[in-house]
């Protein structure tokens, strides 16, 4: 084994196991394993210290208030839907977003320009920014869905194993990374799933192994029946409008 970046914590455990060593393979095995946990939790850690600053996130907003600060306002690639709604989605998620259409992804000539250019202390900040954006303090949230689904949409919502990971009300995710989808638009919601099903596309999709299994699970038509479910939900997601924009002078 030439160091302990060439292989993972399992391979090394399988190696631990599987073969008879002497004591000086098995030292240089346990340190492996040791080389291993600590460049983990040193990542980790280092992840952790990108802490957003919301004051700071509002004086950078200035190229997102063009399409996310507009009622019904909609893009047209790949086709045309209205732009998601980001004001109330959590923060994890926003800055996780952001990441993969700097990486590529997540396939969009637009938001990919724009996230290029930013910094990681940028994106947690936008993030931390939005996820507070039009909070109303003392709201809270049903913990179930609000609304009964119709029985197809019911049986594709258990078929996806949506509520696992997006929770009852689709509004409180279990992981701070997943995003809140209650009352997002249903043509957004759709479009997004679509990207999922087609993710190896060169121009059009995005990379989530999980999402992209479940997502072929699905047709188009289906798609949309449990989107336009969704959107009917209560939830924190909205558009909060802008007075106003900078113009030059």
């Amino acid at each position: 084994m030439k160091s302990s970046c060439t292989c993972t914590l399992t391979q090394v455990l399988v190696r631990l196991h599987a073969y008879p060593y002497s004591e000086r393979k098995m030292n240089k095995l346990l340190s492996s394993v040791f080389a291993f946990i600590v460049a983990s939790v040193t990542t980790a850690t280092f992840a952790q210290e990108i802490k957003g600053n919301p004051d700071a996130g509002k004086t950078k907003a200035a190229m997102c208030i063009g399409c996310h600060g507009i009622k019904g306002y909609q893009a047209s690639f790949p086709e045309i839907y209205r732009v998601p709604m980001i004001s109330g989605q959590g923060a994890k998620y926003l800055s996780n977003a952001l990441a993969a259409y700097q990486k590529g992804e997540r396939k969009h000539p637009t938001m990919g320009a724009i996230a290029a250019n930013l910094s990681e202390q940028d994106m947690a900040d936008l993030a931390a920014y939005y996820s507070v954006h039009g909070k109303v303090e003392g709201a809270t949230l049903p913990e179930k869905a609000t609304a009964e689904p119709s029985a197809a949409a019911a049986a594709l919502l258990q078929k996806g194993a949506c509520v696992s990971c997006h929770g009852a009300n689709f509004a409180k995710p279990i992981d701070p990374s997943y995003p809140k989808l209650a009352g997002q638009h249903a043509d957004y919601l759709t479009v997004a799933l679509k990207a999922y099903k087609t993710e190896n596309n060169a121009k059009v999709g995005r990379s989530n192994g999980v999402m992209a299994g479940i997502a072929k699970q699905f047709t188009n038509a289906e798609m949309k029946e449990m989107a336009k479910y969704i959107a009917s939900l209560e939830g924190d997601l909205k558009v909060v409008p802008q007075s106003k924009f900078r113009v030059s002078k």
